[in-house]
């Protein structure tokens, strides 16, 4: 049945997506492989000169999805607790439609959802690379679809959006294979998107593997990402502001997914949720505890609080992280 289904699929995709994008694209497929790109694309890019503060970004976004028809949708909840202990990603508002054979979802449209992971790409000496963070807002589009040509719609939204950030058509690509996947009762064929040489997201069509007419839609890319790709800034002055000279880059991304995890009222536990609570504060240094986080705190908990409101007060999260390290 997946082999079947995802073959019509890949068959139909190029199509789908030359009638959605127009002529002014230039596609190239190598075996099931695809790429979308702009014939004008070695054009010089120019960043902004005034970089849009993250409140301008999350407002432009909310608008250029609105123009298009794409409401906003209020966040998922951080704890999850089904087949993640946290909010990994934006999809599992899917989760109902996908999974359960139910004619519903728990989120639909626009989210801005901030999700917590442990699996980005590190350096030989174990620190993050730069593009990577614990936790980061995963910018997406949750749909479910009737029709194919409504996934090509969704990814001709998408460069409609970008074009209204201030990225330009001829410096997205958009890549990939249409080869399925599939993990568990889903199955998935996704492409990804590319601003000049970065990856920003991708776009992933998904089905159920048992009924394939139960189709959805997930477009996603990190905020984070997008205005690093927009404003060109070095990594941990666009993260981190005044403080990313004031301690090692996993020090501040500790305390950054501490104050969202501790907002959100996930104390630090022995095991599940509160585990990773405990895991990311263990990396900062004990000795900070004797000079206090509460300046940090108190601007991880401005950032996060954009997006839902945190459930503790950012005093309350500086207390309570330096308790923990003093545990």
């Amino acid at each position: 049945m997946l082999t079947a289904v995802g073959d019509v699929l890949a068959l139909r995709i190029p199509h789908v997506l030359r009638t959605a994008l127009g002529p002014h694209w230039e596609f190239t497929a190598d075996g099931p492989r695809v790429e979308i790109q702009h014939p004008h694309r070695g054009t010089p890019y120019h960043p902004p000169r005034r970089p849009p503060s993250w409140k301008e970004l999350l407002h432009s976004l909310q608008t250029a999805f609105a123009d298009i028809g794409v409401p906003r949708d209020d966040c998922l909840p951080l704890r999850w607790g089904r087949d993640t202990e946290l909010t990994i990603s934006a999809v599992q508002a899917l989760d109902p439609f996908l999974k359960d054979g139910k004619p519903r979802t728990y989120r639909c449209g626009f989210l801005p959802q901030p999700v917590v992971r442990f699996t980005g790409e590190r350096d030989a000496l174990g620190d993050l690379c730069d593009g990577f963070l614990t936790s980061f807002v995963n910018v997406s589009h949750v749909q479910p679809i009737e029709r194919l040509d409504e996934y090509g719609a969704i990814l001709d939204g998408w460069l409609s959006v970008l074009s209204q950030l201030g990225f330009h058509a001829r410096h997205v690509s958009v890549h990939g294979t249409l080869t399925p996947w599939r993990r568990r009762e889903v199955a998935g064929i996704t492409l990804h998107f590319r601003h000049l040489d970065l990856g920003i997201g991708d776009i992933v069509l998904l089905w159920n593997v048992d009924e394939p007419t139960r189709m959805a839609v997930d477009l996603g890319a990190g905020l984070e990402r997008l205005a690093w790709a927009r404003t060109q800034q070095h990594w941990h002055d666009l993260i981190y502001g005044r403080f990313a000279d004031a301690a090692p880059p996993a020090m501040l991304d500790a305390i950054r997914t501490a104050t969202l995890l501790l907002g959100h009222g996930i104390n630090p536990k022995p095991r599940g949720a509160g585990g990773a609570t405990r895991r990311v504060i263990s990396a900062v240094d004990s000795g900070v505890a004797h000079l206090g986080v509460s300046a940090i705190v108190r601007e991880m908990f401005a950032y996060w609080s954009l997006f839902s409101a945190l459930r503790v007060p950012w005093p309350r999260i500086a207390h309570l992280i330096e308790e923990e390290l003093r545990r």
